[in-house]
C-alpha cells in the first residue's frame, strides 16, 4: 500500500497552505507546498503526485475577481497536464479561494469530460459577492447530499468555518442547476443545526439552492467554500470547553477519505 502524495499549489496571496498540508499529513499523506511557478517551469512534477490541493487565501489579491488570475494560470499553462492528471484517476480539491479557482478554470462543474483539454474552459457557474455585501466569517453546518466524490460519503455531515467575501455559488441558468441536482454533483449544502435548508446566516453567502460544494462529472474534482482544514483538531471547535472534546475535528473526514481512496486504488 502506497503513501499518497499531495501537491499543494500556492502563489502570491495563498494563506491556508500550511493548514492544508497539516490536514493531509495528519490523514496519512505526504504533502508538499509548491509555488505554481515551479510547476509551470517543470510540468512533469505533476506525475509525482496523487492529489492536487488548491488552498484558501486571496490569490493575487483577488484583484480581477476571486481566484480568476490563478484560474487563468491553470488554464493557459497547465490545462493539458491537469486533464491527463484527471484521466489517470487522480484527485483534485479546491478550498474557498481554491474552489473559486477550479470553477473559473472550468474544472467545475465540468459536466462532461471527453478528453479534449481545449474544452476545459467551459464555465457553467461562478462564485460571486455574498448577498450580505460583506466578508462572512462564521461556523456553518454542512449536509452531505451525495457520495459521488471520493472526498465525501453521504454520512459526512460536518460543522466547519467559512470565511469569504465572494462565496455565493450561482449557475448560469436554472437548467444548469437542475443538471447539477440530477447528476448528483451537489456534494454539500448549507443547513441549520437541525439539518434543514434555510437562509442567512445559515447560508452565509446566499448561494443558489444552499450549495456549499460540488464535484465534476467524474467525482475526482471537488470544491467547497468552507474550510475543513481549519477544523481537524478537536480544540479548534468554538465550543469545545463547554461541550467537551470530540475524537477529532469534523473536517478531518474529507482529507482521510481522499487519502484512503488513493491507498485503496493505487499500488
Amino acid at each position: 500500500m502506497i503513501k499518497p502524495k499531495v501537491l499543494i499549489l500556492r502563489t502570491a496571496g495563498t494563506n491556508c497552505d500550511m493548514e492544508t498540508q497539516y490536514a493531509f499529513e495528519k490523514a496519512g499523506a505526504d504533502a508538499d507546498r509548491t509555488h505554481i511557478n515551479r510547476v509551470m517551469e517543470n510540468k512533469a512534477l505533476l506525475k509525482n503526485y496523487h492529489i492536487i490541493a488548491i488552498p484558501g487565501g486571496f490569490t493575487y489579491g483577488d484583484d480581477i475577481a476571486a481566484g480568476k488570475i490563478f484560474a487563468n494560470e491553470l488554464y493557459f499553462s497547465l490545462k493539458c497536464e491537469i486533464d491527463n492528471f484527471i484521466k489517470e484517476g487522480k484527485l483534485i480539491i479546491g478550498i474557498c479561494n481554491g474552489f473559486q479557482v477550479l470553477v473559473k478554470a472550468g474544472l467545475l462543474p465540468a459536466f462532461e469530460r471527453n478528453g479534449d483539454a481545449a474544452g476545459l474552459r467551459q464555465t457553467d457557474a461562478t462564485l460571486t459577492f455574498n448577498d450580505s455585501g460583506k466578508f462572512e466569517d462564521r461556523w456553518v453546518y454542512l449536509k452531505a447530499c451525495s457520495g459521488k466524490t471520493p472526498f465525501v460519503t453521504e454520512n459526512d455531515n460536518i460543522y466547519i468555518p467559512v470565511a469569504n467575501g465572494e462565496g455565493k455559488f450561482v449557475t448560469k441558468d436554472a437548467g444548469t442547476l437542475q443538471k447539477l441536482e440530477d447528476s448528483k454533483q451537489i456534494i454539500f449544502k448549507y443547513v441549520d443545526k437541525n439539518g434543514d435548508e434555510t437562509g442567512y446566516p445559515w447560508n452565509p453567502s446566499g448561494s443558489m439552492a444552499n450549495i456549499a460544494g460540488i464535484c465534476d462529472s467524474t467525482g475526482q474534482v471537488f470544491g467547497l467554500m468552507p474550510h475543513p482544514e481549519r477544523h481537524v483538531e478537536p480544540t479548534q471547535h468554538p465550543a469545545w470547553t463547554r461541550d467537551g472534546l470530540q475524537d477529532e475535528g469534523a473536517g478531518s473526514v474529507i482529507f482521510r477519505n481522499a487519502v484512503n481512496y488513493i491507498k485503496n486504488n493505487w499500488s
